[in-house]
């Protein structure tokens, strides 16, 4: 869904990414934990490189150390290092004429007339996940914490899941949950969202983020697997977007004659569940699944993704991946706001809340490589995404925009995994 980092979005993003990988690690038969032997250290590296069209580049290297004991507990250690830069819309429409924007941080950005107006920045963020499991019978409990820090963002949290295997281990039913409690730091300070003023009524502001999860996965035959998982999130405090601003238009002509802060809802009710399934064929396995989202801010979407493995020779594998994304926009999404009118309760022109389009196109190749240990994998992936464009909130000349214009995204990921 979001392309661009911001404070808070991106921190659930990641969040809810750990539940949902925690929920479906501890859900799939044989991967709930280790496998009762002799203790083993797993260590895993990877490093992402991420580049949006004239936008935000993000290196992002990864490393984790997974201790397996004898008994098939297990602790796992995750660092990340986010380093962030580029330009981020501002929500602004363009005006007609060159603008110079200066983000908090002091760059300034020049935009051209006829382009929506930008802001650069630059921030990183670092990580730290701990996790532990261990298995008691038939039952795998599972705790964790999180810690991450970036320049106007903290987020400090506790996880946990618990397994049970049924049915001679042919089903598992997972259930889970997590508690955030986060701390946003704007650089400029907090501002009243759509009061027309900057004046700074405090420094920080916090949010709290609770979820749970519950999945079933059932081994239907020895080659297919299926599952579904269910998640739901609660969020209160402060939600805003604190950098992004509406444009004032005049009713007439549909030029902008000002901006103002934006301004969210205090709560977010958020609720998927996805489907999935795994089928090995002879050789190959093919990976599919559908994912369903809503929340209480009208935002919808619906996810298609299929992977497509196949072995190539002893030591290799290919796999080829596509994912379809749509959403709809939240009931508060302007692509900007009459002058000569009262101003709404909440409004907002981020593009990451509008009507937004994906296709994502990719493939993974891993490899072993010879008299060397572990295994590697290299994944590559072209994204294009593409939004809708509306009528300003105005009259007269119905000047038309497109707070998400078609913007092409590459990435890569080089990772290596290796085990004694």
């Amino acid at each position: 869904m979001q392309l661009s980092p911001a404070p808070g979005d991106a921190s659930l993003r990641s969040r809810l990414a750990r539940a949902a990988a925690l929920l479906l690690a501890a859900g799939a038969p044989g991967a709930a934990h280790a496998a009762a032997g002799d203790p083993s250290l797993r260590i895993e590296g990877s490093s992402l490189l991420y580049a949006e069209q004239q936008r935000t580049t993000i290196f992002e290297p990864v490393a984790r150390i997974t201790r397996l004991f004898a008994d098939g507990q297990s602790l796992t250690a995750q660092f990340s290092l986010d380093l962030m830069t580029g330009a981020s819309p501002t929500g602004a429409n363009p005006a007609g004429v060159v603008q110079t924007t200066t983000s908090p941080s002091g760059h300034a950005t020049t935009t051209p007339a006829d382009a929506l107006p930008t802001s650069k920045f630059e921030d990183n963020r670092g990580a730290l996940d701990l996790t532990w499991a261990k298995p008691i019978g038939r039952f795998t409990p599972s705790v964790g914490g999180h810690f991450s820090l970036e320049q106007d963002y903290r987020s400090l949290g506790v996880q946990g899941s618990l397994a049970v295997e049924l049915n001679q281990k042919l089903t598992t039913v997972t259930v889970g949950g997590s508690r955030d409690r986060d701390r946003v730091m704007p650089l400029h300070g907090i501002v009243n969202g759509l009061s027309g003023s900057d004046v700074v009524v405090a420094d920080a502001d916090d949010k709290q983020v609770s979820t749970a999860l519950v999945g079933v996965t059932q081994v239907l035959t020895r080659r297919w697997l299926v599952g579904v998982n269910a998640s739901g999130a609660w969020e209160n405090g402060y939600l805003t977007e604190p950098y992004k601003v509406l444009s004032l238009l005049n009713p007439v002509t549909g030029v902008q004659t000002g901006t103002v802060r934006e301004k969210r809802p205090d709560t977010r009710q958020r609720r998927s569940v996805q489907v999935s399934s795994a089928y090995h064929l002879t050789r190959d396995v093919l990976s599919v699944s559908y994912r369903r989202y809503e929340d209480d801010w009208q935002v919808k979407s619906n996810t298609y993704d299929v992977r497509y493995r196949m072995p190539q020779g002893e030591d290799a594998w290919l796999e080829p991946h596509v994912r379809v994304y749509s959403q709809t926009a939240a009931s508060f999404f302007k692509q900007g706001l009459r002058n000569d009118r009262p101003l709404p309760e909440y409004g907002s022109a981020d593009q990451r809340l509008g009507h937004l389009r994906t296709l994502t196109l990719g493939a993974t190749y891993g490899f072993r490589i010879s008299g060397s240990p572990g295994d590697w994998y290299v994944r590559a992936e072209y994204m294009r995404q593409s939004g809708e464009a509306h009528p300003a909130d105005a009259i007269g000349v119905q000047r038309t925009f497109n707070q998400a214009p078609t913007l092409n995204v590459a990435s890569i990921v080089v990772g290596w995994a290796f085990e004694r």
